[in-house]
């Protein structure tokens, strides 16, 4: 079973890449116009210094970016869980400034935060993927079914007994399933910001200088190069998941 869970993803990229590969060869682009996967090779080797350092710059920031995201996402959720006061109050603020382009936000907060780049970067990384983890985490907990409450107070149960017992692996599934994509999410606040920002650094800042330069091989070897953290990083939280919450995973039928 586990040698067809990898299998099957490896396989996969190899179709997408032969298919990437046969499609260029077929309109005959050169490079130019449109790089091939054989041409990100020398690329990446062209360029491994810059990766390795420009990699490490984007990775560590957007895990910064969503490590405050899940504080202060999982502390707002359980306020709008816990107070039906408190989710009518900030559930029009939360979807409000969700419903905001984050595109239209990164030249803003790049002007105010000029030369605080680390920090601006971080910043838009959370504010990109704080939304999804507070709502998960709030309607996991707003959806506790009252029967179970009641049996524990009637039982003596404190409400951190509650909160501890039956509330917490209950959002526990819903958590996991918004920190799957708020993963994605933080990676693209990262690499607007790095593009953006006039003290770019990072992944993002490295695409963007093939793009000046006309670098085609370069720009998609930065496209497949963030793709792979990508997944690295959200099989790290499925691993998390299986870890903590694994008993809520249904065999498929």
């Amino acid at each position: 079973m586990t040698a067809r869970r990898i299998a099957v993803p490896v396989l996969a990229v190899i179709v997408f890449l032969a298919l990437w590969e046969l499609l260029v060869w077929a309109n005959g682009w050169p490079t130019y116009k449109m790089a091939a996967p054989s041409d990100l090779g020398p690329a990446f080797a062209k360029y491994f210094d810059l990766f390795l350092i420009y990699g490490w710059q984007t990775l560590w920031r957007t895990v910064a970016g969503l490590a405050l995201a899940v504080v202060f996402g999982v502390a707002v959720g359980m306020v709008m869980g816990f107070s039906r006061t408190m989710r009518d109050a900030l559930y029009p603020l939360l979807v409000g400034f969700n419903a905001v382009p984050k595109a239209t936000v990164v030249p803003i907060v790049a002007l105010m935060f000029v030369g605080w780049h680390d920090f601006n970067t971080v910043l838009i990384a959370f504010m990109i993927s704080f939304f999804p983890i507070a709502v998960s985490v709030s309607i996991g907990l707003s959806t506790l079914e009252p029967e179970y409450r009641d049996i524990l107070r009637s039982l003596g149960a404190s409400q951190s007994t509650i909160f501890w017992k039956i509330a917490l692996p209950k959002t526990l599934p819903e958590f996991f399933g918004a920190l799957k994509v708020a993963v994605t999410l933080a990676f693209i606040g990262t690499n607007l910001m790095e593009i953006v920002s006039p003290h770019g650094r990072g992944l993002g800042a490295l695409f963007d200088s093939g793009k000046t330069n006309s670098d085609y091989p370069l720009m998609f070897a930065v496209l497949i190069a963030l793709a792979v953290l990508g997944i690295v990083l959200y099989y790290m939280v499925v691993i998390l998941e299986k870890t903590f919450a694994g008993w809520a995973e249904r065999p498929a039928g």
